[in-house]
């Protein structure tokens, strides 16, 4: 990679908006000139990709996220952030200017009132489950919103409030949440990961001696010297001891909270659907109590809105134990057999919210490989949802799609082909609410 291309893909991530607008602006035309090469399509995608405006591993911006994917021949990319849409515009508008197909949405945690007893996909925390909403649209104004603002006004709560309590612990490196954690974020969205990050720097501030600052962190978490130094050094891997330590089950900063503290799943569907985006399902693994009964869970789930799924593969079958490989990857592809027969659209991806989270999925090993099609599928889906929901409000959970499409096979075989024919960043001339499936087809070819 040239020089140039370094410093553009640095400044693709750039805190200032207008930087990182400029940079892009010049490497698409880069791109058009034959002045930088981007890696010929090849079928790979990640649809689960957290960015700076809520935690991404590598600091990569919505506009970073969407270069490197162009850059890497990916087939299309999804932006994901914990309960803001606040880089959705800014995304988009990456993959248009670049022709990368792309979707983007948010997560959160939802409760489940019947599985109250049941852990789900929140480790220790029954009843709570991540929840998406994908497929969300620039231009327009949010809907509901003040259910979106309670999502980020409610996790800023509970992170200000972690950070006090922690604080009592690391009491020598006290952090000012206002101060040194806020100017971490690009939107204000701090999250425990940006707070292990101003630990760590302040640490390395108060005490610049680095065998101290070792002794210091083994007296603060109960650990040995030896085992503080086995990664004082790396950065990433040291945030996720601070992060495991102090605010998770058993440290100072942890609090497990009742469910009712939580939205409803059914909220949080309600506020997607009124954005015209899709209301999206997680899943595990399926080793937890209530991913055991996934059928029960799933009846649930789609009951209450839910067209589609998410799932993070690489934790499902990358794994050295052998026989825990076998049992996740024996859930893994049940799941995502279980939601083809539903005809529920599947999203996959990496999520890039700790370092060392692959940029993409590696479809080829045997345990992929013959998940491809559906992942792939799953992707164009989400890319011709978003391009005809913009266009026209002709989106997956439409009234438009209701009418013409009531099958869900016919519904989702659909928005395939028009993910597949649907140019990126190319307008849709003449289609209207008023055309057939074969009409809009035909108009996106």
């Amino acid at each position: 990679m040239s020089e140039t291309l370094e410093a553009l893909e640095r400044q693709l991530d750039d805190r200032d908006p207008a930087a990182r607008r400029d940079a892009l602006n010049r490497l698409a035309a880069m791109l058009r000139a034959g002045e930088a090469a981007a890696a010929p399509e090849h079928d790979a995608v990640n649809m689960h990709c957290h960015s700076t405006f809520s935690f991404n591993g590598y600091g990569y911006s919505p506009s970073g996220l969407a270069a490197r994917g162009r850059l890497r021949g990916l087939t299309a990319m999804g932006l994901v952030d914990f309960d803001v849409l606040d880089g959705v515009a800014e995304f988009l508008d990456a993959c248009a200017l670049l022709g990368m197909r792309g979707g983007a949405g948010l997560e959160t945690r939802v409760y489940v009132p019947s599985f109250s007893e049941r852990v789900i996909t929140s480790p220790g925390e029954p009843g709570i489950t991540y929840h998406m909403g994908m497929g969300f649209t620039a231009g327009r104004p949010v809907a509901e919103a003040a259910c979106l603002a309670g999502l980020k006004e409610t996790a800023q709560r509970r992170t200000r409030q972690l950070v006090g309590r922690v604080n009592t612990l690391l009491d020598d490196i006290a952090l000012d949440y206002d101060a040194e954690v806020i100017p971490l974020t690009p939107a204000g969205n701090a999250t425990e990961r940006h707070v292990c990050a101003a630990y760590y720097d302040k640490a390395a501030a108060v005490f610049p001696d680095r065998d101290r600052r070792a002794a210091w962190w083994a007296g603060k978490l109960g650990m040995t010297v030896e085992q503080i130094e086995k990664s004082l050094d790396n950065p990433p891997a040291f945030h996720g001891v601070i992060r495991a330590k102090t605010m998770k089950a058993g440290g100072v900063g942890y609090v497990c909270e009742k469910g009712e503290a939580f939205p409803l799943g059914a909220d949080i569907n309600r506020f997607t659907l009124a954005n015209g985006a899709i209301p999206t399902m997680t899943w595990l693994d399926g080793t937890s109590d209530g991913e055991q009964c996934i059928d029960e869970l799933l009846d649930l789930m789609t009951a209450e809105g839910v067209a589609a799924v998410n799932i993070i593969p690489d934790r499902n079958w990358n794994l050295s134990d052998p026989e825990v490989r076998r049992v996740k990857v024996a859930h893994f592809h049940a799941f995502a057999e279980n939601a083809r027969r539903r005809n529920l659209p599947v999203f996959v991806g990496t999520e890039m919210n700790a370092h060392g989270q692959k940029f993409v999925d590696d479809f080829n090993v045997p345990e992929m490989a013959p998940l491809h099609g559906l992942f792939l599928e799953g992707a164009f889906v989400l890319h011709g949802h978003t391009v005809l929901e913009a266009a026209a409000g002709m989106g997956f959970v439409s009234g438009w799609a209701a009418h013409h499409l009531p099958d869900a096979g016919a519904r989702k075989a659909f928005y395939a082909e028009a993910g597949r024919r649907a140019r990126p960043g190319v307008p849709v001339k003449g289609l209207r609410p008023e055309a057939d499936p074969a009409e809009a087809l035909r108009l996106l070819s």
